[in-house]
């Protein structure tokens, strides 16, 4: 097999589509191709550094602009080349929305292990990266799957703000990245853990006390750099952003339980 696209920068791999469960339902299964038989996976790493994070109020993968607009274009360059180099063949890319469960093609594809968090780690970007597949109907030479586990620690368990964590099952509804995207007026309670969090989109702290994520390098993906915005303030744009498709309202009303939440714990 000759070298994939992007290979030297980003982390790849292959698996069998027979090797994968069920699919999941969305609307994007209707692209898979006829007789799919490989899935390539692509990591694409997002760390920015401590200093990026310093003054942040929104989770990492945030930071850089919309990740599903460069993991696409990425994707699409990339379906582009293996068309050419394979013009008999039928290349779909995937991001985020798709019918495959990427945690499970990453493992197989031998681009990591997935941490009782749910995430997957890499060993050399940890967990911030996103999933991206191309599913094809060319059989390609397969990765070796990744084998063992995280390290079992415990840490992300112990220290999620809403306890959403037990023995590698992650209860949606306590999940405070889940509870940040949800419409409508919060709970007392939510809102007290946003607050103590710090966050008005997403949640790290999984992820921030994970020994699996300690010194991993900056992203190579040099568009994530170029449009990082740390904080999100009232009247900034929402568009290119990763949470402009809940729109502005839901972002707003976030940033002002956290500004209630402050000025109360001021007041005590």
């Amino acid at each position: 097999m000759k070298k994939l696209p992007f290979s030297g920068v980003l982390p790849c791999g292959v698996c069998g589509f027979n090797k994968i469960g069920k699919l999941l339902e969305c609307r994007a299964k209707s692209r898979l191709p006829e007789n799919p038989a490989s899935i390539i996976v692509y990591l694409f790493p997002y760390w920015l550094g401590n200093e990026c994070y310093k003054n942040s109020n929104v989770s990492k993968y945030a930071v850089p602009g919309d990740y599903h607009l460069t993991v696409g274009e990425y994707l699409r360059k990339i379906t582009e080349e293996l068309k050419r180099e394979y013009p008999l063949n039928k290349f779909e890319y995937f991001c985020d929305n798709s019918p495959i469960n990427e945690i499970e093609a990453a493992v197989l594809s031998g681009l990591g292990v997935r941490g009782r968090n749910g995430l997957l780690i890499n060993p050399v970007y940890g967990s911030f990266c996103f999933i991206g597949e191309i599913v094809t109907d060319r059989v390609f030479c397969e990765s070796e799957p990744s084998s063992g586990e995280c390290l079992n620690c415990g840490a992300c368990e112990r220290l999620c703000p809403g306890n959403a964590l037990d023995s590698g099952r992650v209860e949606k509804a306590k999940c405070l990245s889940h509870i940040t995207q949800c419409k409508g007026e919060l709970p007392r309670e939510a809102q007290e853990i946003m607050g103590e969090n710090g966050c008005i989109w997403g949640c790290d702290r999984c992820q921030d006390v994970c020994p699996m994520n300690r010194d991993v390098p900056v992203t190579p993906v040099k568009e994530f750099i170029e449009t990082a915005h740390p904080a999100f303030n009232p009247g900034d744009p929402v568009e290119g952003r990763a949470f402009s498709w809940r729109g502005r309202n839901v972002i707003e009303r976030n940033f002002g339980c956290l500004k209630n939440n402050n000025e109360k714990e001021r007041q005590l």
